[in-house]
């Protein structure tokens, strides 16, 4: 008996009396042939998502069983590509039905028919494993392609093609099972989107992904394969700090989700990064970026798959040696994607109508980010930004909450500081990262062996201006003791001149970690210049009237990234200023 659709609510499909289906597997729904997963099966109901706008099925609609598991497809071609939530290419959709995607439009994500370059590395009689390269091919002018045998194969080389050029489907390889099966191997292989792809061991995050942000690099790191939280109310700058990191971090690979965004924002990113030059390697950045958009009025079921396609993909890329950087902007939109769906399911909701399982579902996604050592024996990474949109900037909102339990790095935006123009509108004092302690080697061996002092320093400046502040507001600045206007004047100089970042000029859109630790240390010595003329009883309204504050806030734009010698020039013009101050 064929099987039918039995009722409709929303995305949710339902089933009746029939024992064909496994739980998370791939099945086509309608005549349209929709694309959908089984997501519940009891005694008379199989469940299923479409992934797809469901408007005008029926019931008695037929519903096709795959056998297999929501899957990717994974080869070259991924690379500069734009996917929806469930990885069908868009350019190609957009090239076949116009400026919509016509339902059921079933196109194989990777071109079929384009021939790659491929070198053959493995050879007749080679022992392989899940991971192993058995080929390579440019994908980009960026990114060469591994090939890999599939995680869950291992045995003898039987076959190897020689070099040559190949579409994605064709055998290169033959690899016999210790059973005697004979797999066949082609240019991509398949992987479930809810799976982890399995690695040989994780690894301790020891390195800083390096973004050129000095609030980020030098306050608040984050470490490759790390995880990080953006949250921040409308307008605060969520996703324009995502598009900054994944114009300049220094991951190899960039995965970009637009998940629930709106579609100019989308449209904005596609625009950007079409035009922007890679700075590592003077190319294209598009030839080291995936985007994967999945926009606010895009089938609601999608958007909660499109996460895991992201990661998916990254984890892949991590397989072949590579460090990866995803951006998930927002995780709050998948969060209300996983509410909708859990109440057209009648679950019992939890907090704010969230299912009771959103916690479990945050941690199964940051879980997959990491360090580690791959299959293959190299090492990878999977660093993993999300973005979280809590409405009316409540920060004690379910998915801001749960989020901050599973990510080692919380930048939460100021609604303040973004109306003031300042940004990236991160908050000093409410932000936090738990990588600083493990990265500190780093910092002391490639930069300074006093760059985590000097950070202390800035540190504890703010949070004391930022408690002086609480006194000022009620009896003014006039009544504090010159110490503590010194305090006020260098935090300004550090807020403005050092925090605040002009993504718009071309010297301060990027800063290396060697002038973040020069802005630092200049700073630093105007402060201690300070301290020791107020402690010779030289009143602080002689210093700040000598314009080395103002000079110093501009720093940031009069200093190239190239001319860090113009520090010990800046450094022997306060020594100056001070001793003519001093000798008055």
């Amino acid at each position: 008996m064929a099987n039918v659709i039995h009722g409709i609510n929303g995305p949710v499909v339902t089933v009746k009396n029939s024992s064909d289906f496994s739980m998370l597997e791939m099945v086509y729904v309608g005549h349209e042939k929709l694309i959908g997963e089984v997501i519940g099966i009891d005694n008379e109901n199989t469940t299923i998502q479409v992934y797809e706008e469901t408007g005008g099925l029926t019931p008695g609609e037929p519903i096709e069983s795959t056998g297999s598991p929501l899957s990717l497809t994974l080869g070259p071609g991924i690379i500069s590509n734009i996917f929806d939530g469930i990885e069908r290419p868009l350019r190609e959709i957009a090239a076949r039905s116009g400026d919509f995607i016509k339902r059921g439009s079933d196109m194989p994500a990777l071109d079929e028919e384009k021939l790659w370059q491929v070198t053959i590395t493995a050879k007749v009689g080679d022992t392989v494993s899940g991971g192993c390269i058995i080929a390579t091919c440019p994908e980009t002018a960026s990114i060469e392609h591994r090939i890999m045998v599939p995680p869950l194969i291992s045995g003898t080389v039987s076959y190897a093609a020689p070099d040559g050029q190949y579409k994605v489907n064709d055998v290169i390889a033959k690899v016999t099972d210790k059973k005697g099966v004979e797999h066949d191997l082609t240019l991509c292989q398949k992987w479930p989107i809810r799976d982890p792809r399995p690695v040989k061991n994780r690894l301790e995050c020891i390195t800083p992904l390096i973004t050129g942000q000095r609030i980020i690099d030098t306050m608040l790191p984050i470490a490759k394969g790390g995880t990080a939280a953006i949250p921040g109310g409308f307008g605060t700058g969520k996703t324009m700090t995502q598009h900054q990191l994944a114009k300049w971090c220094d991951a190899d690979i960039i995965i970009y989700v637009g998940c629930g965004e709106r579609g100019n924002e989308m449209t904005q990113v596609l625009d950007e990064f079409g035009e922007l030059i890679d700075p590592r390697t003077g190319k294209k950045l598009t030839d080291r970026t995936v985007l994967i958009a999945n926009t606010s009025n895009m089938p609601v079921a999608a958007r909660e798959a499109s996460i895991y396609t992201g990661i998916t993909l990254a984890e892949y890329y991590r397989d072949m040696g590579y460090d990866v950087a995803m951006m998930a902007d927002s995780t709050s939109r998948w969060a209300e994607a996983l509410r909708e769906i859990s109440g057209r399911l009648e679950e019992m909701p939890a907090e704010e109508g969230f299912p009771a399982y959103l916690p479990s579902r945050l941690s199964a996604f940051y879980e997959r980010a990491g360090m580690v050592e791959t299959l293959c024996d190299k090492q990878g990474s999977v660093t993993v930004i999300g973005a979280v949109s809590p409405q009316g900037a409540d920060f004690s909102e379910p998915v801001t909450q749960n989020t901050k339990r599973f990510t080692r790095c919380f930048w939460a935006l100021d609604k303040a500081l973004a109306y003031a123009r300042h940004y990236p509108a991160i908050n000093w004092i409410t932000s936090y990262s738990e990588y600083d302690t493990t990265l500190a080697r780093y910092y002391e061996q490639n930069v300074d062996h006093r760059f985590m002092e000097a950070r202390g320093r800035l540190i504890a400046i703010l949070r004391e201006e930022n408690a002086l502040m609480e006194i000022v507001k009620l009896i003014g600045a006039d009544v504090l003791p010159d110490d503590q206007k010194l305090t006020i004047e260098i935090a300004r100089v550090i807020r403005v001149g050092f925090l605040q970042q002009n993504a718009f000029h071309k010297e301060d859109t990027y800063v290396p970690l060697e002038k973040q630790y020069r802005m630092m240390e200049v700073i630093l010595h105007l402060y201690d210049k300070g301290l020791d003329m107020l402690n010779r009883g030289i009143a602080i309204q002689k210093l700040t009237a000598s314009g080395l504050f103002e000079s110093l806030i501009k720093i940031k734009y009069d200093i190239e990234n190239n001319r860090l010698d113009k520090f010990d020039e800046l450094i022997k013009q306060i020594d100056e200023t001070v001793s003519t101050i001093t000798n008055d």
